[in-house]
């Protein structure tokens, strides 16, 4: 419909424009042609004394024939606006009262007036004496029947063609439409089979720039779309062996003890412990993954509040360095600045109790952990570096993923459940903030975090 708008209103534009102008072009060129009429004629009736004398046949003639010429009606008035000549014979002898008569004997000049409805131009010419005084006026009136029979004839012509342009510009549209819909329909149908469960069908539909545009981006979505279906079958598949794991080794110690007998106290009692050692193991997966559900949904409960950043980071690292003092690792904490921000306490000291407890456990024997605290106008800054094993690169980029792990038989010997970077991650960005990540190989790791003082929901 917008096409078939845009198509027909310049047509309509400048059929009226036509119209319009042809109009005011006839009207000029007929009222010009009858001002020169009268300025040869007037000049005869100035040399002719017609004014003073009106029985002149040549001059007669002449106004008659004038008169005939443009079937129209020739007045000669004296400057006492008195009628001496009238072709039509009506008003001779009589006093006419008109303002552009009275105008032009007054001013000496021609006027013209135009009446579209009553289809007559009217015209005015002094006619001058003795040292160019004005001493009678012309006044014609002509007919412009022609111009409105030749007005008549534009008007049926222009609808004859706005019509055909308007069919021209309907068929048009119909046929562009049909070519912008077919490449919709067939989006819409590549829709329709994603949500049937078709989701290996990528869509190509390179008919339009528009067309190619959401071909990509629907493309781009089914990516991600498949992305995500794949990390959750690789999460549930990474929940169920971490789960099963420490399972298997209960059930492998269990099954032991019960195939024995008279088993020692000593041998039962280790056994025992290491039963209790995977029981724990199990639980830390478990609360690590209902902290990963809490933080998944979208609508996060967070408890903000006014937090010492300083006092939190101290009490942290005075929790764990028990865990640096067996293998002699130094903890060192540089604070730049009193920093306080609005929090989540609990979820954020989680995230940093993961960040320093792995690098102490990915450490070098009499290695050291640093962490520092700084601060601007809108951010505050923690950095946790340490002297450890480092990451290769290429496992860089995996590493926030959950169960995500360098060196699997390594890791499980630490303890670690593979989640805590993930709940770190998740934690920083909950708070509207940043992790990132630097390492080398061999040279220890560094972990940089920005999140704002002023938290915004």
């Amino acid at each position: 419909m917008l096409f078939i708008f845009i198509g027909t209103i310049p047509c309509l534009v400048s059929y009226v424009g036509i119209i319009k102008t042809y109009e005011k072009r006839a009207v000029s060129v007929r009222t010009a042609d009858i001002q020169n009429q009268c300025t040869i004629l007037g000049n005869q009736l100035s040399n002719y004394n017609y004014l003073t004398e009106p029985s002149s046949e040549v001059i007669n003639a002449s106004l008659t024939q004038l008169s005939n010429i443009y079937n129209g009606r020739v007045m000669i008035i004296n400057k006492n606006l008195k009628v001496i000549k009238d072709t039509y014979n009506l008003d001779e002898g009589k006093t006419i009262v008109s303002e552009d008569v009275v105008i032009c004997m007054q001013k000496g000049t021609s006027t013209s007036y135009y009446d579209r409805q009553n289809r007559y131009i009217e015209v005015t010419a002094p006619i001058t004496g003795e040292e160019n005084k004005v001493v009678g006026v012309m006044l014609i009136s002509v007919s412009t029947d022609t111009i409105a029979d030749s007005l008549n004839i534009l008007h049926t012509r222009g609808r004859a063609i706005l019509i055909v342009v308007f069919l021209l510009v309907l068929a048009l549209g119909f046929g562009i439409g049909v070519l912008f819909v077919r490449p919709l329909e067939q989006i819409t149908e590549s829709i329709e089979n994603v949500t049937e469960g078709y989701e290996e069908e990528m869509l190509h539909v390179d008919t339009f720039l528009e067309t190619k545009q959401m071909s990509e981006a629907f493309n781009k979505m089914m990516g991600r779309l498949k992305q995500l279906n794949d990390s959750r079958e690789e999460f549930v598949s990474n929940v169920s062996h971490e789960l099963k794991t420490p399972l298997t080794s209960m059930k492998v110690l269990a099954d032991s003890l019960l195939a024995q007998e008279n088993v020692p106290i000593e041998l039962y009692q280790e056994f025992m412990g290491d039963i209790a050692k995977e029981i724990d193991r199990e639980n830390d997966i478990i609360t690590d993954l209902l902290t990963l559900v809490k933080m998944d949904k979208k609508v996060q409960s967070l408890n903000i509040k006014q937090v010492n950043i300083n006092e939190l980071l101290e009490q942290i690292l005075k929790r764990l360095k028990p865990i640096a003092e067996k293998k002699k690792i130094e903890v060192v904490l540089e604070s730049f600045r009193p920093v306080t921000a609005e929090v989540d306490e609990v979820k954020l000291s989680l995230a940093f109790s993961n960040l320093v407890e792995n690098a102490i456990k990915y450490n070098k024997d009499e290695g050291w952990v640093r962490v520092s605290l700084n601060a601007d106008h809108k951010y505050f800054y923690v950095k946790v570096a340490d002297s450890g094993i480092g990451i290769p690169e290429e496992d860089q980029t995996h590493i926030f993923d959950r169960f995500y792990r360098v060196d699997k038989s390594h890791s499980r010997e630490m303890g670690g459940t593979g989640l805590g970077l993930a709940i770190a991650r998740n934690t920083v960005i909950v708070h509207r903030g940043s992790i990132k990540v630097h390492s080398n190989e061999g040279e220890g790791t560094t972990f940089s975090l920005r999140i704002p003082l002023i938290y915004v929901a």
